[in-house]
């Protein structure tokens, strides 16, 4: 599909994986289980398995979001990419959506082009291949678009690149109405305080951050700590340092253990950062793992962020 799938597929090889059948066969008259004051929506990477082997349909997605009792979701798109330029079919999904009672977030943007290219011709056309995502996600009724701060050189040349670039979406997007957000997806972007200073130095109200639970690495491209990474920034310290300027989060998971905790994440600690911080959009789930189906893991994640929050409150 894109480089960031092949990859995580290539290191899922071999994984136990149980795929998501009849997920669709009937619409859950379940009301959405409520807990005060934590926001939950799902990333459609939670199940990119199934939707790259055409076990699900894209189109579908706020659908499938309401059999988890979810009713805000994030889109990923690279499942959505013969779609880009098609407004029909943008307002069709928003019509979906809105069939089903579902708010749309969000886009993930990913392989349109590196914003923190040092290259400045290079650099704008990466940036004008992110405009017609800003497109589809202001007719999606979207608040954010996330983008990635990649690029090749030292430290200060690409975030030097970067901010140039967030100063152009910033500005396209502001009269759409959209935010325009930094994931911390390995390399210089899974340095908290590089990203918090690209976010000051763009002085666009609409620039802000969407902290990752998980993706840490400093020596990787797409950052995640699920597997081995020679150089990982401190998780807490990193949530810490986009908390400030966040305008959602991802709670990455990978695995859980028998009492239902992430095997390699603080839930508990990262969930009171949030909460100290503020913050009061969406926390959005993203399961990643490969040894449980996605289903279970979004599941899994979802109580897990429940009970975190509970014992946080004391509600």
């Amino acid at each position: 599909m894109q480089s960031r799938r092949h990859f995580v597929k290539t290191l899922a090889a071999g994984a136990l994986y149980v795929p998501a059948i009849n997920l669709l066969a009937c619409k859950s008259e379940k009301k959405d289980e409520i807990t005060p004051g934590l926001n939950i929506s799902l990333a459609q990477w939670s199940l990119h398995r199934a939707f790259e082997k055409g076990e699900l349909n894209p189109i579908h997605f706020p659908a499938i979001a309401r059999q988890y009792e979810i009713s805000a979701i994030e889109y990923v798109n690279g499942f959505y990419r013969d779609k880009a330029t098609d407004e029909k079919f943008w307002n069709e999904l928003k019509q979906t959506a809105a069939n089903e009672g579902v708010q749309n977030l969000l886009i993930m943007i990913d392989e349109e082009g590196d914003l923190g290219n040092v290259n400045a011709v290079a650099r704008t056309t990466a940036v004008e291949n992110h405009y017609k995502w800003l497109n589809a996600a202001h007719l999606l009724g979207c608040h954010s678009v996330r983008v990635n701060a990649f690029g090749e050189g030292s430290s200060e040349e690409v975030q030097k690149a970067m901010i140039d670039s967030m100063q152009k979406l910033g500005e396209y997007a502001a009269p759409l109405n959209l935010n325009v957000l930094i994931e911390n997806h390995g390399l210089y972007s899974s340095n908290g305080k590089w990203v918090a200073e690209v976010i000051k130095q763009s002085g666009k109200e609409n620039c802000g951050t969407l902290p990752d639970f998980g993706n840490w690495c400093l020596s990787a491209k797409w950052g995640t700590t699920q597997i081995e990474c020679s150089e990982v920034y401190d998780r807490y310290q990193g949530v810490a340092d986009l908390l400030p300027y966040a305008k959602g989060v991802s709670a990455k998971s990978y695995a859980f253990d028998a009492d239902g905790n992430e095997t390699r994440i603080d839930y508990l600690r990262l969930i009171k950062l949030v909460k100290d911080s503020g913050f009061t959009g969406y926390v959005g789930i993203e399961f990643e793992g490969f040894d449980m189906a996605e289903p279970d893991g979004i599941r899994a994640t979802k109580k897990l962020l429940e009970q975190s929050w509970k014992k946080i409150t004391g509600e």
